[in-house]
């Protein structure tokens, strides 16, 4: 019977949370039973288990309550239930089972699928925005764009987004690719003369996914085709996602007819990697990795060491992991903090590079179109002074250089003059999105 009411709860969880967190955290939980005033489930993982505590719990032991079921609390514990199917995740296996059309283009990655992408605040639109046209139903925008720095989860989305595809609809055409595979094809289907049966290709499939765009930037033919492959696809209310390292109106010689079009869709930014979200992706490795390491344990403040020292790119942060524990399983030594200094000294190192004022300065003046004296120099005008705060504020926030060393780095102004600009960009930032744009782009630029 109490099975019977949690599919009571489970309806109204969906309802309340919405169908991709629903999807994402609640459907893969398995309901056991309840025991002295206990509902107890069972999950994938540990850090499953507890990200659903920390987010979730009262709302579940809530709807619980409403459908009859009475409950003071929950307990989650690592299993499954062998009478019960374990919820649908989207491997290549069951891929396989489902015999879909092959996916043309790039080889996916079998790691690369949704059950494997920890979600936190810099990426959750992202992750959202992915499961939504994964479901392979009709959405309210297209194309999806996702953007953001090297590391952060963009290729990551888009092989999720195919296997799902691939697993919600055999029966449609995917092809996932880069762009420099979309100019290969492209030139070489000019060098055979066989364009319209590369136009045929291009236009016949039911979603198309083209990574790293920002490489066809100058490539004035290539963008030709790309532009009509484009506008037949939409005409066709066919699926269009696209990733780069920048905004759509960033990339550099791309035409802005094409930059238009990307635009026209939703345009996601997945921003730099959270301390706590860091710490989500390593507990998640972890596990996955000491089935292949039996014995080895990772101490806390080891993982919280890596999260602090290895903080823009996830996959330097991944590699790391993998070097610590392929390290201790053939030295036979316990992971501790020394270890990892020692192992990692060389990533550590890297990460530790300082962002120097002047590299700053050449940015921001590079960014604006100014040259970097008048940036420096006396002159008041909006179009140098701005930049000018824009630099004070970043080397405030990105080196340890005090406000009146900053301000002689800048021709000699008094720390007063930092102290303005610094707080006049503070507030420019909570009221103007770009701004706050351009801020998040020259931060990435210059930690990457």
């Amino acid at each position: 019977m109490a099975l019977e009411f949690w599919d009571i709860a489970a309806d109204r969880l969906r309802k309340s949370l919405g169908n991709n967190n629903y999807k994402s955290w609640i459907e893969p939980l398995q309901f056991v039973g309840e025991s002295g005033g206990a509902a107890e489930f069972f999950v994938p993982t540990s850090f499953f288990g507890n990200y659903v505590r920390q987010h979730f719990e009262d709302q579940i032991l809530f709807q619980m309550r409403e459908s009859g079921i009475d409950v003071s609390r929950a307990t989650f514990s690592v299993g499954r239930l062998d009478q019960k199917p374990a919820a649908r995740l989207t491997t290549p296996a069951v891929v396989a089972a489902v015999k879909p059309r092959e996916i043309q283009g790039a080889k996916l990655d079998q790691r690369f699928v949704f059950e494997n992408f920890v979600v936190g605040k810099p990426n959750e639109l992202a992750h959202a925005a992915a499961k939504r046209v994964a479901e392979a139903g009709p959405v309210t925008f297209n194309p999806l764009f996702l953007y953001g720095g090297v590391g952060l989860g963009k290729t990551h989305l888009m092989h999720s987004i195919a296997w799902e595809l691939q697993s919600n609809r055999p029966d449609i055409n995917v092809m996932y690719l880069s762009a420099e595979q979309f100019m290969y094809r492209f030139v070489q289907a000019l060098r055979e003369r066989k364009m319209m049966d590369f136009k045929e290709l291009f236009r016949s499939v039911d979603v198309l996914m083209v990574d790293d765009v920002q490489f066809i930037g100058g490539k004035d033919s290539t963008q030709e085709e790309f532009f009509h492959t484009f506008n037949a696809l939409v005409d066709q209310n066919k699926q269009i996602i696209i990733s780069a390292d920048r905004a759509p109106g960033e990339i550099k010689q791309l035409e802005d007819r094409i930059a238009s079009r990307l635009q026209c869709g939703l345009v996601v930014d997945l921003h730099p990697t959270t301390y706590e979200l860091r710490l989500g992706i390593l507990q998640s490795k972890i596990e996955l990795y000491q089935s292949s390491y039996p014995g080895i344990e990772v101490r806390q403040e080891v993982v919280e060491f890596l999260a602090h020292r290895i903080s823009t790119n996830v996959r330097v942060l991944e590699g790391a992991l993998t070097r610590l524990f392929a390290f201790a399983s053939l030295v036979g030594r316990e992971i501790t903090v020394e270890l990892t200094q020692d192992c990692l000294s060389d990533i550590l190192r890297a990460s530790d590079r300082k962002v120097t004022v002047e590299e700053i300065q050449r940015k921001v003046s590079d960014h604006y179109n100014i040259r970097l004296s008048d940036m420096l120099g006396p002159k008041r005008l909006r179009s140098f002074a701005r930049p000018r705060q824009i630099a004070m504020y970043l080397c405030k926030q990105l080196t340890s250089r005090s406000l009146p060393e900053i301000g002689r780095r800048f021709g000699g102004r008094d720390h007063t003059t930092v102290m303005h600009g610094v707080r006049k960009i503070e507030d420019l930032r909570n009221q103007d999105s770009q701004m706050s744009d351009d801020l998040d782009l020259l931060r990435r630029s210059l930690e990457a």
